[in-house]
């Protein structure tokens, strides 16, 4: 329950996205002369995905459905359903070694053991998530639209619940639209066997001194956008986003290796337990991040073009740049061909720690997460689909590859000759049927 859980989390969970989901793309409001009695039936996408992590990691299978129906003359009702199932080895955030390593489970209930050279791996990492949410979008006036909704989610170890609302306004004869969002948050977690002290020493099987109960943290985002029709066949967006937490951000399952300072080798954890020294990692309970989105998509004769760049910036010392590329080939027949390209840069965060050092004071805030690495990843695909008698019918298959460093001065004694940052590659799958109009 412990590999992907903030990732996915920022996207599964909905607070956030559903703001950016309301007004981020809100092209030009629909027009007016909608004729009541010509209403449309419910609007359907269902996606079956496959995501899989190389040397048996993370495995999801996730099924989604969206639905979407107009109640009355330019009022929407959309309902999302979705379900992930998740298995697989997950990375704890101790570092590899030349000797054995000796592990307690995040239910302090087990223990396992690493062989020299190996990554430590979790292999009981398993969740399900079931999310719905909700929302509701209507005119205010003839030129403005609001869309509020609301989204739950529910984990084996984390529940959240959230509230979203948007308002879009056109001006510029419709071609210039201008967008507000905003989204709020609370999350409870209540990790398998406690929430650990943050740098407590793991300690042996069934002794749970160190873990506290269930946490909390609450979440707030805002985003202001404004997309431009340049021409019949351009437009033009761009978002500002910023989003706060506060609360509890640590991640429960997560530890880091304590060496000496000299060997690299591990260091002895508590007497009479069999463990080397490891401590679960801290991490600020604030964090404040902002985004700017720009995004540009041309028509060229049916087929279409576009490419997106996003810069993010946080108080923890992250800074990242996203550059998403799409072309779209019409094909004869109904049918099209969508190659996808993606690439994505970050650096390390203030606190990110590879092995902390034996004998040195603690660090108020330490991870060894890679997620909060310096790493680059590029996502290369393609996507098919085509035109069926009630809807569309489209596949998607990806390839994704990161590589990251640790952090400089790591690779000493032991640890020289060892990959204290490993190459992730993954393979996604997707197959998608839309029906309705």
């Amino acid at each position: 329950m412990q590999l992907k859980k903030n990732a996915r989390r920022g996207a599964a969970r909905m607070g956030g996205s559903l703001a950016a989901a309301t007004c981020a793309l809100l092209g030009p409001g629909a027009p007016a002369t909608v004729i009541a009695q010509e209403l449309t039936p419910w609007d359907i996408d269902t996606a079956l995905l496959y995501y899989g992590e190389s040397d048996g990691r993370v495995r999801d299978f996730s099924l989604n459905a969206i639905a979407s129906k107009e109640l009355r003359e330019d009022s929407f009702l959309n309902l999302t359903l979705a379900y992930d199932s998740l298995t697989g080895a997950s990375p704890t955030g101790a570092m590899p070694s030349t000797t054995p390593q000796t592990f307690t489970r995040p239910s302090g209930n087990g223990s396992y053991t690493v062989v020299p050279g190996d990554t430590p791996l979790d292999d009981t990492f398993l969740d399900t998530r079931t999310a719905l949410s909700a929302s509701w979008k209507w005119p205010l006036a003839r030129l403005a639209t609001v869309d509020v909704g609301a989204s739950v989610s529910d984990e084996y170890d984390y529940t959240h619940t959230g509230l979203n609302a948007s308002i879009a306004r056109d001006f510029n004869n419709r071609n210039t639209t201008l967008s507000f969002g905003l989204a709020v948050a609370n999350d409870t977690i209540d990790p398998v066997g406690g929430s650990p002290v943050p740098l407590s020493l793991m300690l042996g099987e069934g002794d749970l001194s160190n873990k506290r109960g269930d946490q909390s943290k609450d979440v707030f985002d805002f985003l202001v956008g404004v997309t431009q029709v340049l021409s019949r066949h351009a437009i033009v967006q761009v978002n500002y986003s910023l989003s706060e937490s506060d609360g509890y951000l640590t991640d429960p399952y997560k530890i880091l290796s304590v060496v000496d300072p000299l060997t690299g080798l591990p260091a002895s954890g508590p007497p009479g337990s069999g463990l080397d020294r490891f401590v679960y990692e801290s991490r600020p309970d604030t964090r404040d991040k902002q985004s700017l989105f720009g995004l540009f998509k041309r028509d060229f004769n049916g087929d279409v073009f576009d490419v997106s760049y996003r810069y993010m910036t946080d108080d923890w010392g992250i800074d990242s740049h996203t550059i998403d590329l799409h072309y779209r080939w019409q094909l004869d027949g109904g049918k099209y061909l969508q190659p996808h390209l993606r690439f994505y840069s970050q650096n390390a965060a203030d606190f990110y720690e590879t092995v902390l050092l034996d004998g040195q004071p603690l660090p108020p805030f330490a991870s060894a997460d890679y997620r909060l690495g310096d790493f680059d990843a590029v996502t290369l695909g393609i996507k098919f689909g085509r035109e069926t008698r009630r809807g569309e019918l489209s596949s998607r298959l990806e390839i994704y590859q990161q590589t990251g460093e640790p952090k400089p001065g790591s690779r000493f004694g032991a640890l020289a000759g060892l990959d204290l940052y490993p190459d992730l590659s993954a393979v996604i799958g997707q197959v998608s049927y839309k029906f309705g109009r």
